[in-house]
């Protein structure tokens, strides 16, 4: 592997890890909206 893939790869499994973060988030946020508007809180 390429000095410059091996730099793009780390970007991209950066970009990946900071993604699924965000969307741990906002499944979090969906599923506290859900209970609160079904009156579960």
């Amino acid at each position: 592997m390429r000095v410059d893939q091996a730099t793009r790869l780390k970007g991209l499994e950066q970009e990946h890890a900071r993604l699924k973060r965000l969307v741990a988030d906002l499944s979090l946020d969906n599923s506290i909206l859900k209970e609160v508007a079904a009156g579960n809180f």
